[in-house]
């Protein structure tokens, strides 16, 4: 049984500094989507040594970093392409309200 080849059937998506407070759905676009989560971990934003594979305490001042793999790259794609447009629309409506 050969493992090495194996790892090179996935794609791999890397999300860096994903919003916390849409991660819920995040989380929920991937398993929709025929994909999984093959890391998540809480940087901190202050020193590069400290990372977190878990939710820490205190999240502030944290970043959440994620890797998504899939056999398929365009999982992968319209998983990013939502999430673009997710953090688009927010973005969008925030600034109609300071208007």
């Amino acid at each position: 049984m050969l493992m090495e080849n194996s790892c090179s059937k996935y794609n791999r998506l890397e999300m860096k500094n994903v919003d916390k407070n849409i991660i819920g759905w995040l989380e929920d676009i991937i398993e929709e989507n025929n994909c999984r989560i093959e890391r998540k971990e809480w940087k901190s934003k202050y020193n590069s040594y400290v990372v977190y594979d878990y939710e820490p305490f205190c999240t502030d001042g944290f970043e959440i970093n994620l890797i998504i793999t899939s056999y398929d790259m365009a999982y992968l794609n319209f998983i990013k392409y939502l999430y673009d447009e997710k953090i688009n629309t927010i973005e969008y409506l925030n600034h109609c309200i300071n208007v």
